[in-house]
C-alpha cells in the first residue's frame, strides 16, 4: 500500500487521515506524534509496548527533538512478556511538525548476528591459542592462507605462495601429503622441517576442495606440531624396552639357585639384548683391589660368543679402574665396558663387542649395560657369599682342611672310579697333643693344630683330599699313589713335625705324628669304611711302636663275596704283619 505523507496539494486533513491508516494498518508497533511529540495515535501493538514498558517512549522524544529533518533509525530495548526485545523505530517527519514513528522487532537479527560475531570471535581465539595452524592451498598446490601465528617457526608471510613440499623431509618427499589431498585426510602423522632445520611431526586433517565443474580448487585443513609428544614418546617406548630387556636378565641371574650357572646364561642374554656378537663377565680374584684403590685382577667367569677378542690386561684395568662406561676398538670389534661393584667395592667387569662396522653403541645400549653391570655386581656377591657358606660347611673352621663330613664324601666319589688306580690313605694322629693343652692351653693347642694343617696342605697335588676328623686327628688322601709316594710323603710329614717341636709340652713328652697307611687297589670291592678302618689300626700300630713313626696296613684282599655281598665265615681274610718303620722325631730327655 503506498500512502502519500506530503504532497503539495494536500491538506491536513487528509495527511491526518493518512497517517492514521498508515499507523492503524502497520504490521508492527506505529505512533504518531504532534508536533509537541505528544502521542496522537498509535495501533494496538505499540498500545501494548507502553502499557507494559513506558520508558522507552521519553527516549524516542529526546532522540527525535534533537532532529529538524529525518532523523533516521533509532533502537530501543523494550520490556515485554517475551522478556527483553529490541525494537528499531523509523522517524518520519509529518508536514504538521510532527513525526510518524514506525517500529521493527530486530531481537532476532540482533541475536543472530551477536551469535555470529561471537562464533567468529570465539573460532578466532581457539586457532590463536590452539597448537594447530589452519591452512589452505590452491591450484597450483601453493599455500594461500597460514593462520597468522605462522607454523614450524616460519611467519605466515613466509609459507604464503610456498609449495608445503619444500617442506618436506628429503627422504619424504615422493610420499602423499595432506596438502595436495584428493579426499578427506584425518589424523595423519608426517615429518616436516621446521625453519631452525629440525625435523619436526605434525598431525594432519584435510578436506579437498572442488569447483562447481569438479575441477580440484586445492585443500584446507590444519595441523597441529606433536614433537615434543613424539619425542616423548618414543623415549618412553625406548625406556620401556631397555626395562623389559633389563628385567628378563634380572629374572634371569635371580631365578638360578646356582650364581655361577645365573653368570653365564646372564653372559648370554646380555649378549643378546644389546644385539652384541660376544660378552665377557669377570670376577675380581679374592683379596684383590676393593676400596683400597689397589689393581684389581680380574678372572674370567662367563662367556658367550665364538669370537672373542684377545683382551690385554691394560684393557681390563682401564675397565676396573673407570667409574664411567668404558667404549673402545680393538681390531675388528667395537667394545664396551664397565665394572661391577657391590657396596662400593669393585668385584668384576662386564664386557661386550659387535662388530666395527655395526651400529655404533647408543644410549639406550649404556642404560641397558649399565643395569646389567649393577645386577651383575650382586650376583658376584652373591657368588662370594655362596662360596664362603660352602667353604664353612666343607672346611674345618680352624686349620681350613675338609671337615670329616666332605672328606669321606669325596673320598666316597674317589674310589668308586674304576680308573683311579692304586691310592694311598694315610690316618694321621698327634702325639703328646693332650700334654700341650694341658701345660699350655687351648690357644697353644690350637696353634699346634693349625701348623700341622698347614703341614699337610704343604706339597699336595690338585687331586689329594687333606682333612681333618676331630680332635687332633688327620687324614690325608693321595690320588694315583702307590705304596712308594705314600712313603715319601709320610716321611716328608714326620720330618716336617721337627719344626714344630718348639710348640711341645717339653722334652720329656715332644710333639710327633703316628701315621697309618692303607693302599686302596680299585676294583677289589673295598669300601670306605673298610679302608678307614685299615688306615686306622695301621696308626695304632705305628703308635704302639714308639710314637714318631708310620706303619703300613696289609693289603686288602681282592673280592670274594657272594652276590648277596657278605662273605663267607670259612673264607674271612687273615690279617698280614703290619710293616713298620721307625723314625725317631727327637731325642728324649735322659
Amino acid at each position: 500500500m503506498d500512502l502519500l505523507l506530503t504532497s503539495g496539494s494536500s491538506t491536513p486533513a487528509a495527511d491526518s487521515a493518512g497517517s492514521a491508516t498508515l499507523v492503524a494498518l502497520y504490521p508492527g508497533p506505529a505512533l504518531r506524534l504532534d508536533p509537541a511529540l505528544a502521542v496522537v495515535e498509535a495501533n494496538a501493538e505499540a498500545e501494548d509496548m507502553m502499557d507494559s514498558d513506558p520508558r522507552w517512549l521519553p527516549d524516542l522524544r529526546t532522540w527525535l527533538s534533537a532532529f529538524s529533518v529525518a532523523p533516521g533509525l533509532r533502537s530501543v530495548p523494550v520490556e515485554s512478556l517475551r522478556g527483553i526485545m529490541i525494537v528499531e523505530w523509523a522517524g518520519v517527519p509529518l508536514p504538521d511538525g510532527g513525526f510518524l514513528l514506525l517500529g521493527r522487532d530486530d531481537t532476532l537479527e540482533r541475536q543472530l548476528r551477536h551469535t555470529l560475531t561471537e562464533s567468529r570471535r570465539r573460532y578466532k581465539d581457539l586457532v590463536e591459542v590452539s597448537s594447530d595452524f589452519a591452512w589452505e592451498t590452491g591450484p597450483d598446490g601453493a599455500f594461500v592462507f597460514v593462520s597468522h601465528k605462522g607454523a614450524l617457526g616460519y611467519p605466515a608471510d613466509a609459507l604464503i605462495g610456498r609449495d608445503p613440499r619444500d617442506l618436506a623431509l628429503d627422504e619424504a618427499d615422493a610420499l602423499p601429503m595432506p596438502f595436495d589431498c584428493r579426499r578427506p585426510v584425518d589424523q595423519v602423522e608426517l615429518w616436516l622441517k621446521a625453519a631452525d632445520g629440525r625435523p619436526a611431526c605434525v598431525v594432519a586433517s584435510a578436506l579437498p576442495l572442488f569447483g562447481v565443474q569438479g575441477n580440484w580448487m586445492g585443500a584446507r585443513g590444519v595441523c597441529r606440531e606433536v614433537t615434543e609428544q613424539v619425542l616423548r614418546s618414543n623415549e618412553l617406548a625406548r625406556i620401556r624396552n631397555r626395562e623389559r630387556l633389563l628385567g628378563h636378565i634380572v629374572h634371569t641371574l635371580r631365578d638360578r639357585l646356582d650364581a655361577a650357572e645365573a653368570l653365564a646364561v646372564a653372559a648370554t642374554e646380555t649378549a643378546r639384548a644389546l644385539s652384541a656378537d660376544g660378552c665377557r663377565i669377570y670376577r675380581a680374584d679374592e683379596g684383590s683391589g676393593g676400596t683400597g684403590g689397589g689393581r684389581v685382577s680380574l678372572s674370567l667367569v662367563a662367556a658367550f660368543g665364538a669370537e672373542q677378542p684377545e683382551l690385554g690386561g691394560a684393557l681390563l684395568d682401564r675397565i676396573a679402574g673407570s667409574g664411567d662406561l668404558l667404549v673402545d676398538r680393538l681390531g675388528s670389534v667395537q667394545l664396551i665396558g664397565e665394572r661391577t661393584e657391590y657396596r662400593q667395592v669393585v668385584n668384576g667387569a662386564l664386557l661386550v663387542w659387535r662388530a666395527a662396522d655395526s651400529e655404533p653403541w647408543d644410549d639406550d645400549d649404556r642404560h641397558v649395560l649399565s643395569g646389567v653391570a649393577d645386577h651383575i655386581g650382586i650376583a658376584h656377591a652373591h657368588l662370594a657369599y655362596q662360596e664362603r657358606l660352602r667353604r664353612l660347611s666343607e672346611r674345618d673352621g680352624l686349620t681350613g682342611l675338609f671337615n670329616r663330613r666332605t672328606f669321606f664324601e669325596r673320598l666316597e666319589e674317589s674310589i668308586s672310579r674304576p680308573d683311579s688306580g692304586p691310592s694311598a690313605l694315610l690316618y694321621v694322629d698327634l702325639d703328646n697333643f693332650k700334654a700341650v693343652n694341658d701345660l699350655h692351653g687351648h690357644q697353644q693347642g690350637d696353634r699346634v693344630l693349625k701348623a700341622v694343617g698347614t703341614l699337610l696342605t704343604t706339597g699336595v697335588r690338585p687331586g689329594d683330599l687333606p682333612g681333618r676328623l676331630g680332635g687332633d686327628e688327620f687324614v690325608l688322601w693321595l690320588g694315583r699313589a702307590d705304596q712308594s709316594k705314600a712313603r715319601v710323603v709320610a716321611e716328608r710329614l714326620l720330618n716336617g713335625m721337627r719344626d714344630l717341636l718348639h710348640l711341645s709340652a717339653g722334652p720329656e713328652k715332644p710333639l710327633g705324628l703316628s701315621i697309618g697307611i692303607a693302599i686302596h687297589v680299585p676294583g677289589r670291592g673295598e669300601t670306605v669304611r673298610e679302608l678307614t678302618d685299615r688306615a686306622d689300626a695301621a696308626m695304632y700300630d705305628a703308635k704302639k711302636s714308639g710314637k714318631g713313626h708310620y706303619a703300613l696296613a696289609p693289603d686288602h684282599p681282592p673280592d670274594s663275596h657272594p652276590p648277596d655281598g657278605h662273605p663267607p665265615d670259612d673264607h674271612l681274610p687273615v690279617p698280614a704283619p703290619v710293616q713298620s718303620t721307625d723314625i725317631p722325631v727327637a731325642e728324649s730327655a735322659p
